[in-house]
């Protein structure tokens, strides 16, 4: 990599800011000393010091949330609209992270069931676990870092993180916003390295946990080549499912699903790709896809009118429309988009009953595409939801209660919503792929437990 890394805005790839990258040398200082902290008890910042920190954290994001959104959208290319969502949201996860650390602990073992256990008492601790290693994604690139900085700096551990290379200003903001609350900079730094480096940082002996964001191609290597006794959580990508029952309060459901579909351009994880509607609704369901995504505006993120800001990168979009081609040609119908706008956008797009063999229903497009496919009976639509590698976030939506029960236990699907879209999330509740789509368990507090270890302490004494 050249020594300084220019940033260009996703939309006009216009240049924003240059920054220095980091070179193996500094890579290397920086899991030394965060080794050093690990391994000294002594030097763990206490917990109202932390929590203090926090909270300063919270309030300096607050007071430069313009600025901070100004970068996040130009950077990424989320909609103004969206981007402040985003930051919003990050605001109340550092306070999830403060509130949760006040709850965080052990608990007791029981002990004097048996002869063996007697005069004994036994509980567990939480303790860091150690070294800290964080690779992060482009589409929510401050919330991301949020998620996987702030729930290390709360239990205490040390963090790198290596921001995506087309987003790393925002996590370059939150580490900023730490810093000027009183993190001392050796406790979380950020490296911005090519993927190389990368590799090398996350399965460096040194290291105690990986959180990875990004795709399961990388994410399962890395977790291959860890070393020994390394934890992690891998956060990959699915198809989302999504079954529409005849009872479905139609009306209703429809702007979820294409603000779940096309909300960042399509660019998450559990992004609404693939709906299956019953026979009876599915061309209500597909007509009133293509009237939303015909009235939603594509555009310049920076715009206060935009509702769809680009994908990542020109490379993305003629991998999306190279897609949707594929998808028309294998029985797909298209009913609205299909088409480039500029080098950096593409047109929200519905398309009717492609074939189950083609890439858009096989895999996850990333990009603002629903593909929308007709069935006869709920059995048929859960085999098909369950096809695929994937297991993340699903949706059902019926007014039957049973109905939706059945659907929750048959879709193997780590969360299955009902009567809402794929793509919820709230910082607080678990959220996790299994199967291809990862593995570990995210949500602030969720991510707070693993980045700790429990430690079991015994005491054996006659005035027990």
């Amino acid at each position: 990599m050249p020594k300084t890394l220019e940033v260009l805005g996703a939309y006009d790839e216009k240049l924003i800011r240059k920054i220095p990258v980091t070179s193996k040398r500094e890579m290397q200082k920086a899991l030394s000393t965060a080794r050093t902290l690990a391994d000294r008890p002594s030097e763990r910042i206490p917990i109202p010091q932390r929590i203090e920190i926090l909270e300063r954290t919270k309030a300096f994001v607050e007071k430069n949330y313009d600025r901070i959104v100004a970068d996040a959208a130009a950077e990424g290319g989320k909609p103004l609209i969206d981007t402040r969502a985003e930051i919003t949201r990050t605001i109340n996860g550092i306070k999830v992270a403060t509130e949760s650390l006040s709850n965080l602990g052990g608990e007791e073992i029981p002990m004097g069931s048996n002869a063996a256990s007697l005069n004994r008492m036994a509980f567990t601790i939480r303790e860091p676990i150690g070294v800290v290693v964080a690779i992060s994604a482009f589409n929510h690139p401050f919330n991301l870092a949020v998620h996987q900085i702030i729930p290390a700096v709360a239990v205490g551990c040390p963090v790198i993180i290596k921001p995506a290379l087309n987003t790393p200003l925002s996590c370059l903001n939150l580490l900023e916003a730490l810093y000027e609350s009183g993190l001392p900079e050796k406790w979380a730094r950020a490296v911005i390295v090519d993927d190389t480096l990368a590799e090398a940082l996350a399965t460096d002996r040194r290291v105690n946990y990986l959180t990875f964001i990004g795709s399961a191609k990388v994410g399962w290597h890395l977790r291959s080549r860890l070393a020994p006794g390394t934890r992690c959580a891998l956060e990959h990508g699915g198809a989302a499912p999504v079954i529409v029952e005849r009872d479905a309060d139609i009306d209703d459901m429809l702007p979820l699903l294409a603000k779940g579909g096309f909300y960042h351009a399509g660019q998450v994880c559990v992004s609404v790709q693939r709906v299956f509607a019953q026979s009876s609704v599915v061309k209500k369901v597909a007509k009133g896809l293509k009237k939303l995504a015909l009235e939603t505006k594509v555009g310049d993120p920076m715009s206060e009118e935009t509702h769809i800001g680009p994908l990542i990168s020109p490379r993305e979009v003629t991998r999306v429309h190279n897609w949707v081609k594929e998808a028309l040609r294998k029985d797909g119908e298209l009913l609205c988009g299909g088409r480039r706008i500029g080098k950096t956008c593409y047109e929200p797009t519905v398309i009717l009953n492609p074939s189950q063999n083609c890439r858009l229903s096989r895999e996850e497009i990333f990009g603002p595409v629903i593909a929308v496919y007709s069935y006869e009976g709920m059995d048929e639509a859960v085999e098909l939801a369950n096809s695929l590698p994937y297991s993340f976030q699903a949706s059902v939506f019926t007014k039957n209660i049973d109905t939706a029960l059945e659907a929750v236990k048959k879709l193997k699907a780590a969360s299955v919503l009902v009567n809402d879209h794929s793509a919820f999330r709230v910082d607080w509740m678990p959220f996790r792929g299994a199967g291809h789509s990862g593995i570990g368990t995210g949500g602030i507090p969720y991510t707070m437990r693993e980045m700790t270890h429990e430690k079991l302490m015994v005491i054996k004494s006659s005035a027990i």
